[in-house]
């Protein structure tokens, strides 16, 4: 057996086998068939869009978010099916996301679709690892992420760019992220400043709205969060300051179990989000043609059926808590090891509900958990507020530390 074929090996191994990260890799749906049922509803009924707040973008209701994908045709059939925005980052798939969209949007007139992509302030809390030293972004060392994601998407600007996962008013004001966004807008390498936040939404949102900086702000907004009417009301004042507002994690996790054999409804969780006239665009990720075409239907008739609110407002009194962590925070003062709990529970959905196991790492490790994270607690008396099982969790993501890269690709 050659080495690369004992690679594949390892590799469906490790996504099938006896480690349960991520169940079944997925298998996507014929190319061909799934553009073909697009590009016909396409003819069949008009694309809705909002515009994007002062920006002057306008955007369909749906976009794609690209950051489990790596495919370049479903990214073409993305914007031959109506979509404009594609959003990646300059982390995901450690930078080869970047790279796929690049190469599937190079032949293209540059003007004929928007790019957003993300750059984080740091890319790990250093604070915690004993004897490390904490080093604080510069202007310059954000700007040099910024210009190696130019180089990636083989593009002279992105449209928009956002300071990624923002979780406090002091994230969002940074002066040197400040001093860097407006350098390079300056310089015409970014159109829009944007912010993206999962946790303590509306706190990040109402910052945004009055720094005078931002003109995007992506947010977290689903109908499983339990502190959605606040969001719903910081989007509101946001989007009447001007910010443009675009929604992710819209579904929620994706599934209710890790066995993924109960999923949430996806066009209902969708349109869910979108009744919320201030959300301009969102940004489901997917990677498939079948899930592709689910989402252009969305795109064009964003309506709530009376069967899908019903099935939403029986997810909420399911039985199983799901993948989603409200990301609220309740669980951090009750950890006697002082885990970063609600980033280890988005690594573990990312690799349970999204089947991303590299960025489920990635995500893992900024966590700067110690060899046994656990250990030594006996009993864990952490009362997550939606009732996660944190222990079991936090000991079954952990594992994947272990896991070689080479296994991830």
């Amino acid at each position: 057996m050659n080495t690369r074929q004992n690679r594949r090996n390892r590799r469906h191994f490790l996504k099938t086998g006896i480690t349960g990260i991520a169940g079944m890799a997925f298998l996507p749906a014929a190319a061909k068939a799934g553009l073909s049922r697009a590009q016909d509803k396409e003819t069949a009924t008009k694309i809705i869009t909002r515009k994007l707040g002062k920006t002057g973008l306008e955007l369909p209701l749906v976009s794609m978010g690209v950051m489990n994908a790596d495919n370049p045709n479903l990214v073409r059939a993305a914007l031959d099916g109506g979509m404009l925005l594609l959003d990646t980052a300059h982390y995901y798939m450690r930078g080869r996301n970047e790279e796929m969209v690049g190469e599937a949007v190079k032949d293209r007139p540059r003007d004929s679709f928007v790019i957003a992509s993300k750059a984080r302030a740091s890319t790990v809390d250093r604070s915690r690892i004993e004897g490390a030293e904490d080093r604080e972004e510069t202007a310059e060392s954000f700007i040099q992420k910024v210009e190696i994601s130019l180089k990636r998407l083989q593009m002279d600007y992105i449209d928009i760019l956002y300071l990624h996962s923002a979780a406090s008013k002091e994230d969002a004001l940074k002066d040197q992220i400040a001093e860097a966004m407006q350098k390079l807008k300056q310089s015409g390498k970014i159109r829009f400043i944007g912010i993206s936040t999962h946790q303590n939404e509306p706190e990040v949102i109402r910052a945004a709205a009055g720094s005078g900086l931002y003109e995007v702000v992506l947010t977290t907004y689903n109908f499983r969060q339990e502190n959605h009417q606040e969001i719903k009301t910081a989007v509101a004042e946001a989007a009447q300051a001007g910010l443009g507002i675009v929604a992710m994690k819209t579904q929620a996790g994706v599934y209710w179990d890790r066995d993924r054999k109960d999923p949430i409804n996806m066009k209902a969780a969708l349109r869910w989000v979108l009744q919320d006239e201030n959300v301009h665009t969102t940004v489901p990720g997917f990677t498939t043609f079948d899930q592709l075409e689910a989402d252009l239907a969305v795109m064009r008739d964003p309506a709530l059926t009376s069967e899908e609110k019903a099935e939403l407002k029986l997810g909420l009194n399911h039985p199983s808590p799901g993948l989603y962590c409200q990301q609220c925070g309740a669980c951090l003062p009750q950890c006697k090891q002082g885990l970063d709990i609600p980033r280890l529970m988005r690594g573990y959905m990312y690799a349970y509900g999204y089947r991303n196991l590299e960025l489920a790492k990635a995500t893992v490790l900024s966590a700067n958990l110690p060899e046994t994270p656990c250990g030594g607690c006996g009993e864990c008396r952490i009362e997550c507020t939606i009732g996660f099982d944190v222990k079991d969790r936090v000991e079954d993501i952990a594992r994947i530390r272990e896991v070689p890269d080479d296994f991830l690709v």
